[in-house]
Parts: structure tokens; C-alpha cells; sequence
């Protein structure tokens, strides 16, 4: 069942990066504040940052209003705001003051599904941005250290984040769990489904746009405790995909239409929410959102857009990567993946109890290895799988992580007995990114074996380790932050 945690105060901490101490100075310190109104104001300091944070993904500066309203979302979310401030200094003439942070960082906490109606408990890290004039002085490494070892310390088993650039968060213990694709769908003429009869459960009428800012949040949860990989949103997702605001503005959008499907009894168990892109040849509609808390509704949802007229093309941007609507139709070269791309990344902070939360199709056993630069998940972990459930145990290191692999693999004997004893001696050795990108299936060990990025100690230990961990379904995140 999702827990809750109270957010941890950190204000007026400061820290000074190891590596950084003796190169240059760190004239710097972290202030963490929740998100919250003061006297139904917002106060100077989440003014200021919330400014920081627009120049950061050059956004709009915000109006007044809008930091009303996005600070009015955020407070729903108990969401905790970081920022980095220069410390006895004062800024050049002309400059932003140093009431502006240099870099900023927030975080809220939600669930990951994580198979079998386990929903774990997540640290949802957002809103990271360093001013470039003040890059490389550690203070990405000072923000997320803390914050990482916050979450460890509160019993958050899983970081998690979305992220901008795809190259920077993997030495922080980062892997990609989940992608989305991109995808358009000729629709000229309508959908030819390979059975007709599954498309056309239940009904779907036009609605107000308006109609989906207030039935989001139910039709969400519905969604999110039986999609794996699914993890939770923000309160300023129900604006945003019914066109009611957004983080750059917060005036309707004018051209953005709905429909809800309603099953045999007259329930609404999905919505789709859209807008025509203007100038494009072929004609074409964007999906802006579509949730469906059952096959009945998705391919409902598809069938109705499929109908709409003087449209040739359906483009949405959150597909999942193993689609059962392009295997619904009967052209399936008019299902065309137009991009793929990384999209929820994980970050697991405590072994034992993320792995003995997810769900498992199969039992067995395995010991690995797993390595850490910040240190929160190092160690050999033992995984006892009985019945679905996995027991994980911690195992001491009393053997010497430089022996080389080889005298361990020229001695049968004593690799059967590694494979089936309770030793110290892993079959697996990896990083906790690269175990964060095996967690949900988005990757195989095999591939990662292949790829250099983990190492078998004993032969045929990827293949062991891929029959455990094989997911009963493709996970798919259907939440950015």
C-alpha cells in the first residue's frame, strides 16, 4: 500500500564537495523550503526561485499570477524546493542578487508500480538547473548527495526522475527503466480493427475539456495501480492535459478537445484529451493525453479518434513500447513508430527492500554484486525468490573484489557450488545504475553483459538472472516531472 512521509528540513545547511575543497572554493550553501503559501502570498524566496527555475528551461519569466497558481499546485503535492545561494558575496551591478539561487532542485514523493498492485513508495526528483555561469563547482553532486541520502535516511526505497539531457544522471546511480515512443497513425478512412467487435465496447461522446481537469485524478489512480511501470503525478498534470494551465502559462487552451468512453453501465472508465496541429500536410491531430483503465476503453478511444473527420493522421507522443493497438489493426504498416527515447529513470537506494517490494513470475536464486559511487546500495545481495516473493539478504564481503574472475571459472566444482550456496561469492557484478535499469525488465542482463556494462563471475549468470527478473508485462510510464 503507498505510504507517506513527512518531508525532511534541511535549511541552511551548507556543504563543501570534497573534490572541490582544495581546487577552488565554494562560496555556496543549500537552502531546502517547501512550496507552500505564506498569508495566501508567495513569499520573495519561492518567488525568486520559481524565476530561477523558468530561465533555467527558458521558460516565460512567470507573472505574479502564475506563481500563485503554480505554487497553489505544488502545495497539493507537498513538493520541497532546494536552491543553491552565493554566500558572502554580493552580485555585479546589473546582475540578479543573490536573494536568486544559482542552481535550483525539488523533489515530491509518490508510488512506482511495481507489479502485483505494489505500489512503492518513490522520491520524485524535479526541476534540476544550474546557472551556466556557475557550472562545475560541484554543485549538481552537492544538491543530489544531499537530497539522495535525505530520502535513504526517511525509508524511500527509489529515486526517480525525468530527465532533460541523457547523459548526465547515470554517475549519480541513474538508469532508464522505461521508454516512450512517438508514434503516427493513418487514420484516413478510419481504423480497420482485426476485430471489430473489441473496438466498439461501450460508447464515447464529446465532452468539455474542462470535464477532464476534474475526473483526472480518478481515472489516474485507476490507471496507475494497474499499469507496471507507472508512476505517480503532480497535481498540475490535471490542467495541463485538459488545457487549463500549464507550467509556461496558466490561460486556457483554446483548441483542445475531449472525449470520455463509458462502459455498458454508463461509467467513465477513460477520456482522451487532443488538439489539430495547424499548417501540417497530411492533416493531423495530437494526442495531448489518454488514459483508459481497460482494453475496452483504449480501443474504444482509438476507434473514436480514428473517426474524426478531415484528419489523416493520429500523432501521440507517450506510446508504450509493446502497443496492442498496432496489433489491433489490420494495416499494421499505418502504426508507424516515429521516435524512442528513454523516459522514467530510476535510482534504487535500498536493495533489500526495492527488490522484495517488486513482483516476480517465477522462483529461484542469485547472488550479486553491486557497486555504488554514492554508497547507499553497495554490497552482495542474496535473492530468494519463493512463490513470487523475493527474500533479500545482505551477505558480508569476505572475499577480495580484485580476484580476478578467471580461477573462479576454471573450477566447476566450485562455481556450482557459488550458483547454490549461501556465499558471499556473486554470480553478477554491476552498478546500482545499471541494476536500477534491470529493476522493472526495461533491459535484459544479457544485453548489458553484452554491452560491457555488467560482469558474469559465473557463466550463464545473465540468463539466470534475466528468468528471474522477467517482467509479467512491458513497464510504461505514463508521467513526466
Amino acid at each position: 500500500m503507498p505510504q507517506s512521509f513527512e518531508p525532511q528540513n534541511y535549511k541552511q545547511q551548507s556543504y563543501e564537495p570534497a573534490n572541490t575543497r582544495q581546487s577552488r572554493s565554494f562560496p555556496y550553501e543549500l537552502r531546502s523550503f517547501p512550496i507552500r503559501f505564506e498569508d495566501e502570498e508567495v513569499s520573495n524566496e519561492i518567488s525568486s526561485w520559481i524565476q530561477a527555475v523558468a530561465m533555467g528551461f527558458y521558460g516565460n519569466a512567470p507573472t505574479s499570477e502564475l506563481e500563485k497558481k503554480y505554487v497553489a499546485c505544488e502545495q497539493v503535492d507537498e513538493r520541497m524546493a532546494i536552491g543553491a545561494y552565493l554566500c558572502n558575496s554580493s552580485a555585479p551591478a546589473g546582475a540578479w542578487g543573490v536573494e536568486y539561487p544559482v542552481a535550483t532542485y525539488a523533489y515530491h514523493r509518490k508510488t512506482l508500480n511495481v507489479g502485483a498492485g505494489t505500489l512503492l513508495p518513490v522520491h520524485q526528483i524535479t526541476a534540476v538547473t544550474v546557472r551556466p555561469s556557475h557550472r562545475r563547482r560541484g554543485l549538481l553532486r552537492a544538491m543530489m548527495g544531499s537530497d539522495l541520502a535525505q530520502a535513504k535516511a526517511a525509508g524511500i526505497p527509489i529515486a526517480a526522475l525525468t530527465a532533460s539531457e541523457a547523459t548526465i544522471y547515470g554517475r549519480f546511480g541513474f538508469g532508464v527503466a522505461t521508454h516512450e515512443c512517438e508514434v503516427e497513425v493513418s487514420v484516413k478512412g478510419g481504423i480497420a480493427f482485426h476485430n471489430p467487435a473489441a473496438a466498439a465496447q461501450g460508447y464515447v461522446e464529446v465532452a468539455e475539456a474542462c470535464v477532464v481537469r476534474d475526473l483526472h485524478n480518478e481515472i489516474f489512480a485507476q490507471v496507475h495501480s494497474g499499469t507496471y511501470g507507472s508512476i505517480g503525478r503532480h497535481d498540475m498534470y490535471r490542467l495541463m492535459v485538459s488545457g487549463q494551465g500549464s507550467y509556461e502559462s496558466m490561460e486556457s487552451t483554446k483548441n483542445i478537445r475531449a472525449a470520455l468512453h463509458y462502459n455498458a453501465a454508463g461509467t467513465v472508465d477513460g477520456y482522451v484529451t487532443y488538439k489539430p496541429l495547424e499548417d501540417r500536410s497530411p492533416s493531423m491531430v495530437e494526442v495531448v493525453d489518454l488514459l483508459a483503465t481497460n482494453q475496452d476503453a483504449y480501443l474504444g478511444l482509438w476507434h473514436f479518434l480514428g473517426s474524426l473527420d478531415l484528419i489523416d493522421v493520429i500523432k501521440w507522443r507517450e506510446a508504450p513500447l509493446i502497443d496492442p493497438l498496432e496489433w489491433a489493426m489490420e494495416s499494421k504498416r499505418d502504426y508507424k513508430r516515429t521516435k524512442t527515447e528513454d523516459h522514467l529513470w530510476l535510482r534504487i537506494l535500498d536493495v533489500p527492500a526495492a527488490l522484495a517490494a517488486r513482483d516476480y513470475q517465477r522462483d529461484g536464486s542469485i547472488t550479486i554484486h553491486v557497486g555504488d559511487p554514492l554508497g547507499h546500495a553497495s554490497g552482495i545481495f542474496r535473492i530468494d525468490v519463493v512463490h513470487g516473493r523475493a527474500t533479500v539478504k545482505r551477505l558480508s564481503e569476505d572475499y577480495s573484489m580484485a580476484e580476478s574472475a578467471e580461477p573462479l571459472l576454471a573450477s566447476g566444482t566450485r562455481a556450482r557450488q557459488a550458483a547454490h550456496a549461501n556465499v558471499s561469492e556473486p554470480a553478477l557484478d554491476m552498478g546500482v545504475a545499471e541494476l536500477s535499469s534491470l529493476y522493472l525488465g526495461a533491459v535484459s542482463a544479457q544485453t548489458l553483459s553484452a554491452a560491457g556494462r555488467i560482469h558474469e563471475r559465473i557463466p550463464g549468470a545473465a540468463t539466470t538472472f534475466d528468468a528471474l527478473f522477467a517482467p509479467a508485462a512491458s513497464p510504461h510510464c505514463l508521467t513526466s516531472f
